[in-house]
């Protein structure tokens, strides 16, 4: 029997491997040796298609930002709301990717090109140069902030197998009476799971900047 011939690398098939990986096992797990045996190929092979572990995470993190969608210029408030979320929840999709999109030194075209129509929509929805300095780092801030937080708050704690013991015992009704009843709405079904406390946060931000867009203008 011929033996299967193995589909040939390529840079794109080596980057939708890694960022498999990565989501799966964490961004600790990703090496030149074990993306190779996920793939059927020595390691050395890879540095065919890629120049370096660097340039993987550089080419898995653009896949990231391709995902996101920049507001037009023209898109006003509107626009910026819907990009938010799709970053957010691209952000989501990959709980690893807003730690390295803040490294030091990993700058992406992408990500500038991110930044830019972020500007360039709140100058386009009537901003001065000022505000869209604040405005900018707001939103920008709570879509990576927020992010970043929620990464850190997904899963329980490896050695815990039951997350309501645990809670029950850390964060002791009788001391933490306000924390515990919160962390119960983590642990619980209710109206409160019917909102994205993402979307919550950024409706009041927008609400915010919408009001003082009004002021400016009256």
């Amino acid at each position: 029997m011929a033996a299967t011939k193995r589909k040939p690398l390529s840079r794109e098939r080596i980057l939708a491997a890694a960022l498999a990986l990565v989501d799966e096992q964490g961004i600790e797990a990703l090496s030149m040796r074990r993306l190779g045996q996920a793939l059927g190929f020595e390691a050395m092979s890879l540095y065919n298609h890629v120049a370096s572990k660097d340039d993987l995470l550089d080419g898995i993190l653009d896949l990231v930002l391709a995902e996101m969608e920049p507001p037009p210029p023209d898109g006003g408030l509107p626009a910026i709301r819907r990009s938010a979320v799709a970053a957010h929840e691209a952000l989501q999709r990959h709980a690893w990717a807003a730690h390295l999109l803040m490294a030091p030194g990993r700058v992406r075209v992408a990500r500038l090109d991110y930044m830019e129509a972020l500007l360039a929509c709140l100058r386009g929805a009537g901003f001065s140069a000022d505000t869209t300095y604040h405005a900018y780092h707001v939103v920008d801030a709570h879509i990576v902030g927020f992010s970043l937080w929620q990464a850190g708050h997904a899963a329980a704690p490896a050695h815990v197998e039951d997350m309501r013991e645990w809670f029950e015992r850390m964060i002791p009704v009788d001391r933490f009476p306000h924390l515990h009843e919160h962390g119960l709405q983590h642990l619980d079904d209710g109206p409160h799971r019917a909102v994205s406390a993402f979307e919550f946060a950024l409706d009041l931000l927008l609400a915010s900047l919408e009001k003082l867009r009004e002021t400016a203008s009256a």
